[in-house]
């Protein structure tokens, strides 16, 4: 059972309370490894998590100047925020000197860092872009005898198989950000021949709501002609890319969680991830996809898990926001065809609004019902945010990225929520007010449920919807219902959706799911329903006469609840 924490290190470890619009790193503060301590480790694993995603390691595009330590200066006309984007790479082969106390030591204090993890028997994983490259990618670190990104284009050619990137011969790039101050004399950046940019614009002028500051890398797919390179073909980019991932592996990553997987030719994967395997065989991979038509074909290349963006976090995020009827949660699971167990399951990352930002619900306990649906429905990774635990609302504008509800990812900004649980360092969650040390409370119990009970880390699932229509003691338009099953233990979850009422209800478990998760009643004994998640006491119901008068319940408003079943003896 994996339950992933996804930790950004910029925004996780920053002690700063006060912060300006666009500030620098001095004023509005970052985040350092050393601050995910062995004192943050042992909270995170204690709240329940086995791996932890580390966002923004690798070297990326930045507006603060590490020129001194020889590192290359971004332009400022190709870096979004002052921050600059994580997913905007700068060198495969480096850490993000932001997150170093001392500048020149960076990677080893994130050899460090991996350790620490790894001493709490954690798991590391961290991004891997295949896709794209920040416009101004020049490594400085990488091994001797690599050779960079492009070194060997022929640029005089839009697309050659072994070219690295897509080129536009003749143009000239043209930013849509143009200088401003303080930036405004610094020299403009210049391309030519002009490249690709990584959201497939084949166009030398991309607009600012184009990846205008990455260039797109060629896996020998000839878009012009929608032709991808001979099978027995390997082009230079896929050699690139495996040198990358198994420079990582060997120093000790689990492993990726693969950008915008989908924008790359799958046949890439199929060849690399079995390489990578072969080497380091419990390296996991995870695919950012968005095209549920590509599952299978994602799947079947060697991905260990998918997102399950458009699916279940679409649907919960209509039943939340938009009135949706929690029935038609069941679509999700049916439109899956069994591969469920495959799907990486949350409701909070870096690209979504934040659950208790204004703009979705406005209050993390509206939230938790989807949460728990989420969290409990298969056998699959679930996945929380930084600052999901302690209800970060990403309130305001930091700078580049808005007041869109998300914490930036772009800019040197803070989580006030989540500093009341890091209290400094010690992660004791002193400062938490009583309605966050709820929530954390929520989450923890929902992450070790996972955990600790083996009909969620190993059983099966049945909805029980199909058997508890409008026309019976149920409300299918607010509650969700489900089976969690083995041999060995019964689990009911059922929850209200309703913000403000109260459900009274009959679930019905039908005879084939009585017989599938063995629930039929022996010498006609009683069964006890105890909530796991509540100290009230356990109810009673008679097995036999599960299809027609179920099992009682009440649900108070947004209220989940899990019932272990067994008799009572």
């Amino acid at each position: 059972m994996i339950n992933i924490y996804q930790l950004f290190p910029r925004l996780f470890g920053n002690k700063t309370t006060q912060t300006i619009i666009n500030g620098s790193i001095t004023q509005n503060g970052c985040g350092k490894f050393t601050d995910i301590s062995h004192e943050a480790i042992a909270a995170i694993k204690e709240l329940g998590i086995t791996h932890i995603w580390l966002t923004g390691i690798i070297r990326h595009a930045s507006l603060t100047s590490y020129t001194e330590f020889g590192i290359p200066k971004s332009n400022p006309t190709i870096v979004k925020g002052i921050a600059g984007s994580p997913y905007a790479i700068c060198d495969y082969y480096d850490v993000d000197p932001d997150l170093a106390n001392k500048v020149d030591e960076r990677m080893k204090e994130f050899h460090h860092l991996i350790n620490r993890i790894h001493q709490q028997n954690l798991k590391v994983i961290i991004d891997f872009v295949p896709n794209h490259l920040a416009r101004g990618y020049k490594s400085i670190a990488k091994p001797a005898g690599i050779k960079d990104f492009g070194e060997d284009d022929n640029t005089s050619q839009c697309y050659s198989k072994d070219n690295n990137f897509y080129y536009l011969p003749g143009e000239t790039f043209t930013s849509p950000i143009a200088l401003a101050e303080p930036f405004s004399i610094e020299p403009s950046f210049n391309e030519y021949p002009a490249k690709a940019t990584g959201n497939d614009c084949f166009a030398a002028n991309p607009t600012v709501n184009d990846w205008y500051e990455t260039v797109k890398l060629n896996y020998g797919c000839d878009y012009e002609n929608h032709l991808q390179s001979e099978d027995d073909y390997v082009p230079d980019t896929w050699q690139k890319m495996l040198q990358i991932l198994e420079y990582w592996a060997e120093k000790g990553v689990d492993g990726f969680r693969v950008d915008m997987a989908e924008m790359v030719p799958s046949v890439f994967f199929e060849w690399m991830i079995p390489k990578v395997k072969n080497h380091f065989p419990a390296v996991t991979f995870i695919a950012e996809i968005y095209q549920p038509h590509l599952y299978k074909t994602f799947i079947d290349a060697g991905f260990d898990y998918l997102y399950d963006k458009v699916g279940m976090y679409n649907r919960l995020y209509d039943v939340l926001c938009y009135g949706h009827a929690a029935e038609s949660i069941s679509i999700c699971w049916k439109m899956l065809d069994g591969k469920d167990d495959k799907m990486v399951r949350f409701m909070e990352n870096h690209d979504e609004i934040r659950l208790a930002s204004r703009h979705f619900v406005g209050d993390p306990f509206v939230a938790l019902p989807a949460v728990t649906v989420s969290a409990l429905m298969h056998r699959g990774p679930f996945m929380i945010y930084n600052g999901q635990e302690s209800g970060e609302k990403a309130e305001g504008i930091s700078g580049f990225s808005g007041d869109d509800g998300r914490t930036s990812i772009f800019d040197y900004c803070t989580m006030p929520q989540h500093q009341h649980w890091m209290c400094g360092g010690s992660f004791d969650g002193d400062q938490m007010h009583p309605e966050q040390k709820k929530l954390f409370s929520f989450y923890k119990k929902l992450l070790h449920l996972r955990l600790e009970n083996e009909a969620f880390s190993q059983g099966e699932f049945y909805d029980l919807m199909w058997a508890n229509p409008w026309y019976t003691e149920f409300d299918p338009r607010f509650v969700y219902t489900f089976l969690r099953y083995t041999d060995n233990q019964k689990l009911l979850v059922v929850v209200n959706f309703h913000q403000t009422e109260s459900r009274k209800m009959r679930v019905n478990i039908p005879e084939d799911a009585i017989k599938l998760a063995g629930l039929a009643a022996q010498n006609n004994e009683f069964w006890l329903a105890d909530n796991l998640l509540d100290n009230e006491p356990a109810v009673i119901f008679e097995p036999e006469n599960l299809p027609m008068q179920g099992i009682r319940l009440t649900l108070e408003p947004m209220e989940t609840a899990v019932f272990e079943l067994y008799p009572d003896k």
